[in-house]
């Protein structure tokens, strides 16, 4: 009977210096690193679509705007991890590691076959524990469909969008469904994403 060997677990300071020299980006949950797949077509034009709306309301401003590359720090139930969100955004002037962040108040992921379950359960679980946090928006890639949860006082609430505008409350503006979907070759009703 074939064995299996044990993970290694890693430190966060380890994590963080090999994330600086690989080729390959990971995730970092409790200890375990978690290699990251490549995007669809339609993935990088959804995300490009939506930084390149809200690019122009982030300049001048305390914001930041990051697609992909920036790595978002969270603590849940004494576990560190760090993810790699499609969009972030943080507002806040102290938020400002070099190489993560820890306090957005807007996470984008673009849904696909592979990510989705662990878009809608741990990262929605991890995500919703940060303090700063207002919006967390899902976008389907096969379909014009966002599913926006947002934080209304103590509690979370998710709205679904399949035509018009998405609200952004940190940039205080709404984003047309019309320019996120721009160009993105969707598929028929019918067919496997």
């Amino acid at each position: 009977m074939a064995q299996v060997a044990p993970r290694q677990r890693v430190s966060e300071q380890e994590y963080l210096e090999g994330e600086r020299t690989t080729e390959v980006r990971h995730e970092f949950v409790g200890g375990e690193t978690y290699a990251m797949v490549g995007a669809s077509d339609r993935h990088g034009l959804m995300a490009l679509n939506l930084a390149t709306a809200l690019h122009p309301h982030v300049r001048g401003t305390d914001c930041q705007l990051f697609m992909a590359d920036m790595k978002l720090r969270v603590e849940v139930a004494g576990e560190v991890a760090f993810y790699y969100p499609d969009l972030l955004l943080s507002c806040d002037p102290q938020d400002r590691e070099t190489y993560f962040r820890q306090r957005p108040c807007l996470i984008v992921e673009v849904l696909s076959e592979a990510t989705a379950r662990i878009d809608r359960r741990e990262k929605l679980y991890a995500y919703t524990q940060i303090p700063s946090l207002q919006e967390y928006l899902l976008l389907a890639q096969d379909r014009i469909e966002a599913e926006l949860h947002r934080r209304e006082g103590e509690t979370w609430t998710t709205l679904r969008f399949t035509e018009g505008a998405v609200p952004c409350t940190c940039l205080n503006l709404d984003i047309p469904l019309a320019t996120i979907y721009e160009d993105v070759p969707l598929r028929d009703a019918g067919s496997r994403a």
